[in-house]
């Protein structure tokens, strides 16, 4: 297949593809007047490139799975190199999810505080008049 209906079977566009290529993670062949030329194993190759990318993944971290696929694997998810990567990420989730139940912590706090210095000031104005 040409790199537009890659493209568009793969839910991205013709430049990502360029891009996807010029970082080692896509490999065209080559026809005779020189287009590029996908077949379906470049097409799982994209879709799994596009499933990382949507959760998070760069695409540094996404290359071992796409080795893992290369590898004849049917899941990039199943090689060593992956599996590491995996844990990596979501230790980064669960370190960004601890961070943010303390930023929510401390705003809810910073929220209630701010009430009861506004209901204080509305007392002492009420007491005033």
């Amino acid at each position: 297949m040409l790199i537009g209906e890659l493209a568009e079977r793969a839910g991205t566009t013709t430049r990502a593809l360029r891009y996807y290529e010029t970082q080692g993670l896509v490999r065209p062949a080559r026809s005779a007047s020189g287009y590029r030329v996908y077949d379906e194993a470049e097409l799982r190759v994209v879709r799994e490139i596009r499933s990382l990318l949507a959760v998070g993944f760069g695409l540094d971290d996404i290359r071992p799975f796409v080795a893992c696929l290369r590898a004849g694997n049917t899941s990039g998810h199943v090689c060593p190199d992956s599996v590491a990567v995996l844990r990596r990420k979501l230790a980064e989730v669960d370190a960004g999810i601890e961070r943010l139940h303390a930023v929510r912590q401390e705003l809810r706090e910073q929220l209630a505080h701010a009430i009861a210095q506004r209901e204080e000031t509305c007392l002492r104005l009420r007491r005033t008049r």
